[in-house]
């Protein structure tokens, strides 16, 4: 009989980002698998999540605590929040067997101490280099904070990330985990879930998509995700056909947008400013913030390319879900799509410029060969390195390991 256990998994907020995603997978996965599984998080609103959550067991802790003090201190508020999780979970749920976290490492030191469960740790990236050290004060907080992330991330039983670009950069920058061994994880694709969305042309009354060719970046509203060259690109783009063809094309820039989150309200701002600055034509460009998961796939299926513009990034769901989806991928060459887009078989892996952006946005109009060749391979590659089921089985590998 297959061994199962009792899997409690603590996230910092359930929203709707990559991160999201690989943990409402774990969960839908490790419960398909025969575990029992709960999840804790700071942060969960049922209007703005992934469909699947609304059938998990799910609970919030310190909601009411808010992510930053007056935009300062969130690395502290966010290690805060999780602790108080964590000891919510020891108190009042301690008969988890293993106990998955991720993000932020903070929690660890509660739980190895104060539980006997075996932890999990699924690091997507360290924090420590994510942020600026602008002046005194905020290096010294930092280094503190820092150390607290290294310290606390070595004391989970089993450490995953989520690809070997990760692997190589935390080992490089937290030295005492250098020996360690560090599972490399993929995220997955529910292709399950994909194919039961339906195709429709319809987006809603907010998004008319009328133009021949549709360019599309998928990113949450955020600076570091470089979206700004998704908007260059296409002003390049706009450079380099004559106006009858650039009539024919259309970009959207779309992804998670939380009203409560100052950086996405600004940086929306921002956007559209440089919009205007550029000289994009309102019409020929749709801003679509937070789009359910229907709008968001068939948005997929419906674009010539996907645009994807950040930099180093750690893996980066979106190019898996483009290329099951059939639609091909131009991300910048650095980071985890070096280990998820065949560059020139799925896609094409390019320098951060619009100029390079433009030049294989062109090619995928005029070269209908070679965009055909690329829908078909992108599906090919997501199942059979980035299915969900395969997935399932390592991650249940690892509980079990573990356990």
């Amino acid at each position: 009989m297959k061994k199962t256990a009792r899997v409690t998994i603590l996230h910092p907020d359930l929203g709707i980002g990559g991160a999201e995603r690989l943990i409402v997978d774990a969960a839908v996965g490790l419960k398909a698998r025969g575990h029992s599984v709960r999840i804790f998080t700071n942060q969960y609103n049922r209007s703005h999540c992934f469909q699947e959550t609304l059938d998990l067991d799910i609970t919030t802790v310190v909601q009411y605590i808010p992510r930053s003090l007056f935009g300062k201190c969130h690395a502290l508020l966010a290690y805060l929040k999780m602790i108080i999780a964590a000891l919510y979970i020891v108190i009042f749920h301690g008969d988890s067997d293993v106990i998955l976290s991720d993000s932020v490492s903070a929690s660890q030191f509660v739980l190895r101490y104060f539980s006997r469960a075996k932890l999990v740790f699924y690091c997507h990236y360290p924090d420590k280099l994510l942020t600026q050290r602008d002046g005194t004060f905020k290096s010294l907080y930092r280094s503190i904070i820092d150390s607290v992330e290294e310290r606390t991330t070595g004391l989970a039983d089993a450490i995953c990330v989520n690809s070997n670009f990760t692997k190589t950069v935390v080992q490089d920058t937290f030295k005492s985990l250098k020996d360690r061994e560090l599972k490399v994880l993929y995220p997955s694709l529910n292709t399950e879930f994909f194919d039961s969305i339906e195709y429709s042309d319809d987006f809603g009354n907010d998004v008319k998509l009328n133009e021949k060719y549709v360019f599309t970046s998928l990113n949450r509203f955020e600076r570091k995700k470089n979206v700004i060259l998704a908007l260059d690109a296409f002003a390049c783009l706009k450079s380099n056909l004559s106006d009858e063809e650039f009539s024919q094309c259309h970009l959207v820039i779309a992804g998670g947008y939380d009203e409560k989150n100052q950086e996405n309200i600004e940086h929306y701002g921002e956007l559209e400013t440089h919009r205007v600055k550029l000289g994009i034509p309102h019409e020929q460009i749709t801003f679509l913030r937070s789009p359910t998961d229907k709008q968001k796939v068939n948005l997929i299926r419906r674009s010539r390319a996907i645009l994807y513009t950040p930099d180093r990034e750690h893996f980066g769901i979106v190019p898996v879900e483009a290329m099951y989806l059939g639609t091909p991928v131009i991300a910048v060459n650095t980071g985890g799509p070096l280990e998820t887009v065949r560059d020139n078989e799925t896609g094409f892996l390019v320098n951060q410029t619009a100029e390079a952006f433009a030049e294989k946005m062109i090619e995928l109009l005029k070269d209908e060969k070679k965009y055909q060749k690329l829908s078909k391979e992108g599906p090919k590659r997501v199942l059979q390195h980035f299915g969900f089921e395969a997935f399932s089985k390592e991650l249940d590998k690892i509980i079990l390991s573990v356990f």
